[in-house]
């Protein structure tokens, strides 16, 4: 959950647009993962800037469609995660590192691109945020910003220090939900912020957690710098 630049990789889907959940590949491409047509990837590759060698850096497979895959050597050593609709993806195939039902979101996806690609992999993805926060220590309590947010955790701007390993009240409004209670720990420093992990959240609010992300992806500027943390 350190200071990470955003990937910039190009997997290529030999699948429909109904394969993929509503705004899953625009969010996708927010987050540095731009999912090609296999058509669209050859004009990229052929272009005037492209490289004739490049290979996609994942397919993305409809398990129906595993026939129409490249066949040139270097192909065969691109990794594969595959689109079944049958409940498990067939074995004897070493390309094939991950299989993914039919219609998936974006959650899902990307937290399999990341086990694929990464090499410090993340589990959700997270939004930079100015986000007003109320925290609390046993009977003290403290105003605080919330510079980055996933479902899963947080970087706060405190003027108070914590220790590492601190665990405090956290609240904050979440719109879309309305004001929010979470339990975290102190896990990481990133000076002159903390790094929250969030513990014991309930599904109600880490569901409008991850969907006020997933909003503001689509709105945010694709030029901006990604968040720290």
């Amino acid at each position: 959950m350190d200071t990470q630049p955003l990937p910039c990789r190009t997997p290529v889907a030999y699948a429909s647009a109904d394969d993929f959940a509503e705004n899953t590949i625009r969010i996708l491409a927010r987050l540095g993962y731009d999912i090609l047509s296999p058509e669209k990837f050859e004009k990229v590759r052929g272009g005037s800037e492209g490289d004739p060698d490049r290979q996609p850096d994942v397919f993305i497979v409809d398990e129906s469609r595993m026939c129409e895959l490249p066949e040139s050597d270097s192909a065969r050593d691109v990794p594969i995660v595959m689109l079944v609709r049958s409940g498990a993806a067939p074995e004897g195939d070493p390309r094939v590192v991950a299989s993914v039902k039919p219609r998936v979101g974006m959650h899902d996806l990307y937290r399999v691109l990341q086990q694929v690609l990464e090499d410090h992999p993340r589990t959700s993805p997270r939004i930079r945020t100015e986000m007003p926060a109320l925290c609390g220590v046993s009977d003290r309590e403290w105003n605080a910003t919330l510079v980055s947010l996933s479902e899963n955790g947080c970087l706060l701007r405190s003027p108070d220090p914590v220790p590492l390993g601190s665990h405090l009240q956290l609240a904050f409004e979440v719109p879309g939900s309305g004001t929010v209670h979470i339990k975290a720990e102190v896990a990481y420093q990133l000076l002159p912020d903390l790094g929250l992990v969030f513990s014991s959240v309930a599904p109600r609010i880490r569901e409008g957690i991850a969907r006020y992300v997933a909003e503001s992806l689509l709105c945010e500027d694709p030029a901006s710098p990604p968040p720290s943390g």
